[in-house]
């Protein structure tokens, strides 16, 4: 099958697990033999037109300095423009679907469906109604409401990463429940693998990583660390990653005196990362809102003992499986409560890194989420036909 993805991020174009999604899902489409162009914004280190491990990947520029910096929807409608253009470079190749992966590939997910006459799918993989709890304070936020809605109307199947994502969308953009598919997230388990065994550490350490935005939780991570220190004097912590967020939790940090045992190490490289959480004590998930969490995935890959909020779809990951501990989200005495328990229990952190290991080789292999998505493209493609 020839497969159109247009993805606002892919690496290097990383902000959260959007970009890695798209990557892992477009190289195991080419694994199995399916020919597959990215359409995608450029990056100052990235080639404009490439071949990524038997993917084409075309990067546009999307800049444009006279649309107003404050006007997020303003700037990614017209960036949009230039993805469809970059779809010019292919000529006289046409394929066989179109696959917009959120509203920020909206505009031009629906043009080349118009284009190129294929059935559109779209994946939702975060509500702006669901990131602000159900609240649409502003007109951009109302607006990103509005085009996510368009979206889901215009396509032919909808995908969505797990039930409770499924069951937010139908609710959200009163939907027909037969054109939305629950197809999970991956990952490419050998990449988080560590390349060494750790070694053995001065203190026991918990990494937390993702965007720092207040959906992710991380001030709730910041409250167990002041709970947990008395306890554990030697307790460390880790957060990585960037976002609008950072300078409230470093003055949170500060506030609650923990500023010296919690670093905040900003942008890690992906090898880094799984070195971290392979010596890590423990992994911690905090998210208020998550439609899925592949963050826990990779944790789970990389070797970490698991401690995660039973928010959205993190809970279908790890409910009844034993590969790590669920607290209520937000709740910063049970998440204390839930590392300290990993803490003190070696074997409950052997258990978790075991099953751990084994439900990600079995059940979420980008291969496995590539196969169930075309299905999804086929019943798009008979719809179309219909």
């Amino acid at each position: 099958m020839r497969i159109a993805l247009v993805s606002w991020e892919y690496p290097p174009v990383v902000v959260g697990g959007l970009g890695a999604h798209v990557d892992g899902l477009s190289r195991a489409f080419a694994r199995a033999g399916h020919d597959v162009v990215v359409l995608t914004r450029a990056h100052p280190y990235a080639p404009g037109d490439e071949e990524v491990e038997g993917v084409r990947v075309l990067r546009a520029h999307t800049d444009l300095p006279w649309v107003a910096p404050d006007d997020p929807v303003a700037a990614v409608a017209s960036g949009n423009h230039a993805l469809v253009k970059a779809a010019g470079r292919l000529g006289s190749w046409v394929p066989d679907v179109v696959h917009a992966h959120d509203w920020l590939g909206a505009w031009a997910g629906d043009t080349l469906r118009g284009l190129w006459d294929v059935p559109l799918v779209a994946t939702v993989h975060a509500t702006e109604m669901g990131r602000h709890q159900g609240r649409l304070f502003t007109a951009v936020s109302q607006t990103i409401n509005a085009v996510e809605w368009w979206l889901t109307y215009q396509a032919q199947r909808v995908i969505c990463c797990s039930r409770y994502m499924v069951e937010e969308v139908l609710a959200t953009f009163q939907l027909p429940a037969d054109k939305v598919d629950m197809v999970p997230n991956g990952v490419e388990v050998q990449r988080w693998r560590p390349a060494a065994p750790p070694g053995p550490s001065d203190h026991p350490t918990i990494v937390s990583w993702g965007r720092l935005e207040y959906e992710k939780g991380f001030q709730t991570l910041l409250g167990a660390v002041a709970r947990l220190r008395p306890e554990f004097p030697e307790l460390r912590a880790v957060v990585v990653g960037r976002g609008s967020y950072a300078d409230e939790l470093r003055g949170q940090s500060r506030e609650l005196g923990v500023d010296d045992v919690v670093r905040f190490a900003g942008f890690v490289p992906d090898d880094e990362l799984v070195a971290m959480l392979a010596a890590a004590a423990c992994a911690v998930i905090p998210s208020l809102y998550e439609p899925f969490g592949i963050v826990a995935l990779e944790a789970m890959a990389a070797g970490a003992p698991l401690v995660a909020a039973a928010a959205g779809g993190l809970r279908e990951v790890l409910e009844g499986t034993g590969a790590g501990l669920l607290y209520p989200p937000g709740d910063v005495a049970d998440l204390a409560d839930a590392v300290r328990t990993m803490l003190l229990d070696d074997g409950l952190r052997t258990i978790s890194r075991r099953i751990g290991h084994d439900l990600v080789a079995t059940r979420y292999s980008w291969d496995a989420v590539a196969a169930r998505t075309i299905d999804t493209y086929a019943a798009a493609r008979g719809a179309a036909l219909g």
